[in-house]
C-alpha cells in the first residue's frame, strides 16, 4: 500500500491508513498471498495510471474477485496468473454478480464423509476448483462421482493415509490442511502432512491428541499414525480450520465431544451444526 502512495502505520497495535488517490505501481510480493492479493487489486482499481502485480495468488477467489471488479468497470488483465495488470479508472459501477461457492466448506464436509464411513452429495460447489483435494480423496480411498456442480463421496472402511504438502494454488490448500490431517488420524498407517504457508498451524495438533491421536510434529511437518478410533473429550479451537478439524474428529470419535471457542468456526461456515445433523449427526450448538 506504501508503494501505491498511501501512508501506513501502527499505532499501538492498530494499522492507521491514510491516502488520497492512490499512484499505479510495479509490485512484487514477497510471497503469493490471497489477501494480500485481493487487497493490492482493489486499491489498484481505483488508483491514478497502472499498476502491476507480480507474483500475484491465482486462487480461484482472486479470479472471482476479479471479474466481479470487471464487471463494476474495473480494468484487470491476467487474472487466474501470476502476473497482474491493472489500469486505473475513476469510479466503479454497480453490478450484478453470484459469488462462486466455497471449496473450503464443501471440502470439509467430504472429509467428513470419509471418516465417518458415510455417503454425502453436495451440490452447487465447482468441482474444478478442488482437484488437488479430490484426487488425495480418491487415494484416501473414498469413490467419488463428480458432475458439473456436485460432488458424491462414499466411503466404506477406514482410509487408507495420505501424505499432503500445502502449496499455492493449483496446489493442495493450506486451509485443507487441518481437516487431512483429521482423517489421516483414521488411517490404516502413517502419513506426513508438511505446512508451507502458514507458520504455527499445526494448533490442532494438541486438541486431536487429547482425543488420542497420534501425532509427532518436526518443524514444519507432523507425521500421523492412524489409530482404530478416538474417544470424545473436551477440546478447544484455536482457528477457523482448526475448529472445522475437531468438529470432523468428533463426528467419528466414541463418546461425547465438546468443542469450545466455536466463534472461530462461524468465521468460514454458516450453520455447520445444522447441516450436519441434517445428515444424521447428533451434534448441538451449546449456548453460553
Amino acid at each position: 500500500m506504501k508503494q501505491l502512495g498511501a501512508e501506513v502505520d501502527i499505532q499501538e497495535g492498530y494499522v492507521v491508513a491514510r491516502a488520497g488517490r492512490l499512484r499505479g505501481t510495479r509490485i512484487v510480493t514477497d510471497m503469493v498471498t490471497v489477501t494480500g492479493t485481493e487487497n493490492l487489486v482493489m486499491a489498484a482499481v481505483l488508483a491514478e495510471g497502472v499498476t502491476v502485480i507480480e507474483n500475484a495468488a491465482r486462487e480461484p477467489e482472486v479470479i472471482d474477485l476479479c471479474q466481479c471488479l470487471n464487471a463494476m468497470g474495473a480494468k484487470i488483465e491476467g487474472a487466474g496468473t501470476s502476473h497482474l495488470t491493472i489500469e486505473g479508472v475513476k469510479a466503479l459501477h454497480g453490478a450484478e454478480h453470484t459469488v462462486i461457492a466455497d471449496r473450503i466448506e464443501a471440502g470439509s464436509f467430504f472429509v467428513a464423509a470419509v471418516v465417518t464411513q458415510g455417503d454425502i452429495l453436495v451440490t452447487h460447489c465447482e468441482p474444478h476448483h478442488m482437484d488437488a483435494v479430490l484426487d488425495k480423496l480418491r487415494e484416501a480411498g473414498a469413490t467419488l462421482d463428480v458432475g458439473q456442480d456436485w460432488v458424491r463421496v462414499r466411503m466404506t472402511g477406514r482410509p487408507k493415509p495420505v501424505s499432503i504438502r500445502t502449496a499455492p494454488h493449483p496446489g493442495f490448500p493450506t486451509d485443507m490442511q487441518a481437516q487431512f490431517m483429521t482423517m489421516n488420524c483414521f488411517a490404516e498407517g502413517t502419513s506426513s502432512v508438511t505446512e508451507t504457508i502458514f507458520e504455527n498451524r499445526f494448533m490442532h495438533v494438541p486438541e486431536l491428541m487429547r482425543l488420542g491421536a497420534r501425532i509427532a510434529i518436526d518443524g514444519h511437518t507432523a507425521v500421523v499414525e492412524g489409530v482404530q478410533s478416538l474417544t470424545g473429550a473436551t477440546i478447544m479451537a484455536t482457528d477457523l480450520r482448526a475448529s472445522a478439524s475437531l468438529v470432523i474428529a468428533a463426528l467419528a470419535a466414541k463418546g461425547t465431544s465438546t468443542v469450545d471457542r466455536i466463534y472461530h468456526l462461524d468465521r468460514g461456515y454458516e450453520r455447520m451444526e445444522e447441516k450436519l445433523r441434517a445428515l444424521g449427526a447428533d451434534i448441538v450448538r451449546v449456548q453460553g
